[in-house]
């Protein structure tokens, strides 16, 4: 299956997203479809040839027929190795994964998990993503570095396999990173299990609703400073293991029942091997800053980068790169605006 199949399929699960999306009070907001179009012949072709019978279970999910097959192809191994035994409903379209509310099987803890699934890799918005990578070895799906010759060749001359394996590599870097948080308690949802395209990990929120991010939450004064301050022993513990989030704001912090989670590790950052690792970390304190303040907590996002850099006795430098801001994102622009 090409890119150009991918692109229309995926377009049309983030259309359904749209004119399906709820308020938190529970009313729909109703959106025109972007772009429709009338399915061509060749597409209809292509969506009635992809393989059910990957996997012989069927899921409560109602999902469309191209991305039940991938669901099949992603997490069918959660299901053959007695994780799950139902998908329950879709929670998150995103551009880079989607999550999905799972059932878990009896021989589990919990009784509902949360499985994460990457879009395919050609179509992930992983932009400046090197600026990531840079110190980091590879990892191979058993979360190992790769030692193997050929998949580090193909990986320098961006084969189609290197990619997948580059690929593989950055959703290895998420699960591992998030065995190490939470073995160390830091506020994570506890990972279960991964495979090439998907984590299995714990389920925040209730058999109702999934926890809300933080950007959506308006918090009391005090709860705000207690909860500023619980984002900030994260950061610290991130720190003494020698590893930045690389993206935190707080549209990857989930609150629930008081609490904080955060998620979205594949791009975290290690201190020392990375150059840009001190200006990827005050970009994060800086996102984190802006929200807090929006909730009446009195904060110097570069005093407080700078407090934190300097006592894992690492050295700081001038400003943020533009090279390191994303456009798109207005805490972003805020920074930039502050900076010029």
């Amino acid at each position: 299956m090409d890119t150009k199949q991918y692109i229309q399929i995926f377009d049309e699960l983030d259309d359904n997203d749209q004119s399906n999306s709820a308020t938190k009070n529970g009313r729909k907001q109703k959106y025109p479809l972007r772009n429709p179009k009338k399915e061509s012949e060749s597409d209809h072709q292509f969506k009635s040839q992809q393989d059910d019978s990957a996997s012989t279970y069927k899921f409560t999910y109602k999902a469309a027929r191209f991305e039940e097959w991938w669901l099949l192809d992603s997490i069918g191994p959660f299901y053959e190795h007695k994780l799950i035994n139902d998908v329950l409903r879709r929670l998150k379209g995103g551009k880079e994964a989607s999550v999905y509310l799972c059932r878990a099987s009896p021989e589990n803890e919990a009784s509902l998990l949360a499985a994460k699934v990457y879009r395919p890799r050609s179509l992930r918005n992983l932009k400046n993503d090197q600026v990531y990578r840079t110190g980091r070895t590879d990892l191979g799906k058993d979360g190992k570095r790769l030692v193997k010759e050929a998949d580090i060749n193909a990986i320098i001359k961006r084969t189609a396999y290197g990619e997948e394996v580059r690929h593989t590599s950055w959703i290895a870097y998420e699960f591992s990173t998030l065995e190490m948080l939470h073995a160390a308690g830091a506020d994570v949802p506890k990972p279960v299990s991964m495979e090439k395209n998907a984590i299995l990990m714990e389920y925040i929120g209730d058999a109702g609703n999934a926890a809300p991010t933080l950007n959506t939450v308006t918090l009391e004064r005090d709860e705000a400073r207690e909860l500023f301050d619980r984002v900030i022993r994260n950061l610290d513990l991130l720190l003494t293991l020698e590893r930045i989030h690389g993206d935190l704001s707080a549209y990857n912090i989930l609150y629930w029942d008081g609490d904080i989670t955060l998620i979205d590790f594949p791009q975290v950052t290690f201190t020392e091997a990375n150059p840009s690792s001190w200006v990827i970390f005050l970009r994060d304190v800086t996102r984190v800053c802006q929200y807090f303040r929006s909730q009446g907590v009195k904060c110097d996002a570069r005093k407080l980068a700078a407090d934190l850099w300097t006592s894992h006795g690492h050295q700081v430098v001038k400003e943020v790169h533009p090279l390191y801001l994303d456009a798109e994102k207005k805490e972003d622009r805020r920074l930039w605006e502050k900076q010029k």
